[in-house]
């Protein structure tokens, strides 16, 4: 077994002051206006002068914007997180050019949630405590876990989610030593009746976070839609869906963390179908359930963890018709209707619909593995 030193961030509730919670509404404020007026700056050079602005060119703009008449307020924030919106809207438009997102969108208030990140010169941490820049007193967190021993932060997010909630997330340095290797390889075929079935024939039921809590979720959503725009009450009210919307989120990232990280524990090699969960949540019956399901986001768990850890993780095609094909001969069906969840082959093998898939899945897997066909990289 080696090791290796990764950068891993720990993410805890912290509970501001009065006083800190106004500096911090500033700064949120200030990080969404600087990050779209240097939006609007660069769309506007590229679409009237066919110029590409950088992120160079945006800090510059940056310091001739404090200078500006009514302005000031620029000044009352720290710059490292000015600039480190920047440097955000930089990655974004990487990230377009390569063609893996969409056109940078602008920040709207009370939209999205709001960060402001701060590098080591921008705060203090001195015997397990966080000061930011411009606040007087420590950040009171509530420590769910220890930071890793002799671990110093590089860098620190702080954030407020729709439901009001205060969170910081320490970026460090940590030494992860890999799990033991070992032969066993698994194929995993995802699902809604069942969340996932693997090709050991066990399948883990899907939880159905949003649907145990859909009667509460629409009694706030009728109490929000009955309030009048603008108003305190639907301020109140809008607090009251988002908190509801944060338990479902929460404990669906709970549930994915803990089944990734018993699945890259207990396999070398895990085979998974490449899903266009994009394409497929276009389909008005099926799209609520897929987003509550989660495949990307348990998927990218996977992955990042696999890395860490000396596993492999094999993308099959998303073309491959797992389905349809014998798991035992190999065979391919012509066809395999979604209400079919049993069947037999002509080779005499009788096949649960959704184990037979995930057995496909590692074949495939494997062979992808061995010769290199197909293999798709990673969205990383």
């Amino acid at each position: 077994m080696g090791s290796k030193v990764v950068k891993r961030a720990y993410k805890y509730r912290f509970y501001p002051t009065i006083e800190q919670e106004q500096q911090l509404s500033r700064t949120f404020g200030c990080v969404r206006y600087v990050y779209n007026r240097a939006l609007a700056e660069r769309s506007r050079a590229w679409t009237q002068e066919q110029r590409r602005v950088t992120y160079v060119d945006t800090a510059k703009a940056l310091t001739s914007w404090k200078q500006d008449a009514g302005m000031e307020w620029l000044g009352e924030v720290s710059n490292v997180p000015l600039q480190q919106s920047l440097r955000h809207l930089q990655g974004a438009f990487d990230k377009f050019w390569r063609k893996q997102t969409a056109y940078p969108k602008f920040k709207k208030r009370g939209r999205s949630k709001d960060s402001a990140t701060f590098m080591n010169n921008a705060f203090s941490y001195r015997d397990g405590r966080i000061k930011l820049a411009k606040q007087s007193e420590p950040l009171v967190i509530h420590w769910s876990r220890p930071l890793p021993e002799g671990a110093i932060p590089s860098q620190v997010t702080v954030s407020r989610d729709s439901a009001g909630r205060y969170h910081i997330s320490i970026l460090v340095e940590d030494t992860i030593v890999e799990h033991a290797p070992t032969d066993i390889t698994l194929g995993v075929d995802a699902g809604i009746t069942s969340l996932y079935t693997f090709s050991t024939g066990e399948k883990v039921s899907n939880p159905r976070h949003e649907k145990k809590d859909y009667a509460r979720l629409a009694k706030a959503q009728r109490a929000l839609a009955k309030k009048q725009k603008g108003s305190k009450n639907r301020a109140e009210a809008r607090v009251k869906v988002a908190r509801v919307h944060a338990r479902i989120a929460d404990r669906r990232r709970d549930h994915l963390h803990k089944l990734s990280t018993r699945l890259v524990r207990e396999n070398q090699v895990i085979a998974i179908e490449d899903l266009s969960v994009r394409n497929m949540v276009r389909n008005r019956s099926l799209a609520r359930a897929i987003s509550d399901a989660s495949w990307s986001a348990f998927r990218g768990m996977v992955e990042y963890k696999a890395d860490w850890y000396g596993r492999t993780v094999v993308a099959v095609d998303r073309f491959y018709p797992s389905s349809k094909t014998c798991s035992v001969c190999g065979r391919i069906n012509d066809s395999m209707p979604l209400h079919i969840r049993d069947w037999q082959c002509p080779c005499g093998a009788v096949h649960d619909r959704d184990v037979n898939a995930a057995k496909s899945i590692q074949a495939a897997g494997l062979a992808v593995l061995a010769c290199g066909d197909g293999v798709r990289p990673p969205r990383s």
